[in-house]
């Protein structure tokens, strides 16, 4: 199909009530696995980078890598920079070529957030890339960032934020944590339901490795039109991995366990797709 950016998939994803995948990818396997799933499922999805990804290898090597993949893919593919950490890092992903960039200055008082996150959007507005930003503190550990005083997202704030930086898009915190739990997450959807009402652009739930299915559609139903997952499909290629040389210790070609590995992203990837309810929407 084509290589696109991320505000068409989640402004139809947001008016018709179901959420897009986005998928972080590690390495050429994940990114084939992804796709393979999202064409399977006629899906839309999303791959990302966070800035520890792209430090093992580097913004050119992604890009190039996903824009392959994705120039022959059936459905709409997006290439996102996930958990951008500074302006720096967020024009560097545009100038490559990525569809779609995050600024991630929650950790950053309120007024500096704004401030970081509408020169993002002020930079990436003339070419037309869309840009998303966090409000609040999604709890866990995201690349090199442990956040153990997590914070919600206050319905007035976010209101105030969208109208003040410009953003396409904004990633809440309602009790989700990146990594893995120890128990249960308790979600907030009330508060969910309370900035879907203040905030007129697609929402989006970090930390959903681990949620369960449920809880993510109800976020769906309140307004979420983006989820990511990061962990489990790190888990799920692991395993393939794992698993594969159990079973042939003796193995070394790199593409043998690879394949196995694929297998268990694209499982995965599929289960999410379901979940998101963006089966078919491609």
């Amino acid at each position: 199909m084509s290589f696109v950016t991320t505000e068409q998939m989640l402004k139809a994803a947001d008016a018709a009530g179901y959420a897009v995948g986005a998928f972080n990818v590690e390495n050429m396997e994940m990114v084939m696995a992804v796709i393979k799933a999202a064409e399977e499922m006629s899906a839309p999805a999303i791959l990302q980078t966070t800035p520890s990804t792209i430090k093992y290898a580097g913004l050119p090597l992604y890009y190039a890598n996903v824009k392959a993949a994705a120039k022959l893919a059936k459905v709409p593919i997006a290439l996102h920079l996930d958990h951008g950490n500074s302006f720096s890092l967020a024009m560097q992903a545009l100038r490559v070529g990525y569809t779609s960039i995050m600024i991630d200055g929650s950790h950053e008082e309120f007024a500096e957030n704004i401030l970081l996150t509408r020169s993002v959007a002020e930079a990436c507005a003339p070419s037309g890339i869309p840009v998303e930003a966090e409000l609040g503190k999604v709890g866990g550990k995201e690349d090199d960032l442990d956040c153990n005083d997590p914070g919600y997202t206050d319905p007035d704030d976010a209101e105030r934020f969208v109208k003040e930086t410009g953003i396409s898009s904004l990633a809440v915190a309602i009790g989700t944590a990146h990594g893995i739990y120890k128990g249960e997450p308790k979600l907030d959807v009330e508060r969910l339901s309370e900035i879907r009402k203040r905030v007129d652009i697609p929402l989006v739930l970090h930390g959903a490795s681990g949620v369960p299915d449920e809880a993510v559609r109800e976020c769906i139903r309140r307004g979420i039109s983006k989820v990511n997952f990061a962990t489990e499909l790190r888990i799920a290629y692991s395993n393939g991995v794992k698993q594969f040389l159990k079973d042939n210790p003796e193995a070394f070609d790199p593409k043998k366990y690879g394949t196995l590995a694929m297998e268990y992203v694209t499982r995965t990837v599929k289960e999410k797709i379901t979940v998101c309810g963006s089966a078919g929407k491609a």
